[in-house]
C-alpha cells in the first residue's frame, strides 16, 4: 500500500490562482493557452503552472502508460506530444484523482519545461 502524506510545514504545498497568461509551445504549435492556470509551489521545488483540460488542445496529445506517483498529490497519468518528437514523450503530467490536499489540480495538466519549446508566463 502506498504512503499518503499530508502537506505540512516540513513539506508545504499552495494552489493559488496564477497572476499570468499562460501558454505552452511545441514547434509551431500552441498546445495550452489559458488565463485560468493554478501556481503550485511545493517545497523548496520551482513553482509548476497546472493548465484546465479546457484550455489545452487535447487532440494534440497522445495518452501513455507511464504513471508515478506523489505521497503528497497521488497518482499521476502522462501524456506525450507526438509534433515534439522523442524529446516530448511524457510531456505531461496530470493529477486524475488527487490526494484531498491538493483537490484542485484534478482536471489541470502541468508541462515539463525541457520536453516542450517554451511555457510563456505572459501579463494579463
Amino acid at each position: 500500500m502506498k504512503t499518503m502524506k499530508i502537506p505540512n510545514a516540513e513539506h508545504p504545498i499552495t494552489i493559488e490562482p496564477s497572476a499570468s497568461r499562460v501558454r505552452v509551445i511545441v514547434g509551431s504549435k500552441t498546445i495550452a493557452d489559458t488565463r485560468a492556470a493554478l501556481t503550485l509551489r511545493e517545497s523548496d521545488y520551482p513553482a509548476v503552472q497546472y493548465v484546465p483540460r479546457e484550455d489545452v488542445d487535447m487532440s494534440l496529445l497522445e495518452r501513455t502508460d507511464h504513471e508515478s506517483y506523489c505521497p503528497y498529490k497521488g497518482e499521476a497519468s502522462y501524456f506525450s506530444i507526438p509534433s515534439g518528437g522523442e524529446r516530448s514523450a511524457n510531456a505531461i503530467w496530470t493529477y486524475e484523482t488527487p490526494y484531498d490536499a491538493v483537490a484542485p489540480i484534478k482536471e489541470y495538466l502541468a508541462f515539463y519545461p525541457d520536453r516542450v519549446d517554451a511555457i510563456e508566463e505572459l501579463a494579463l
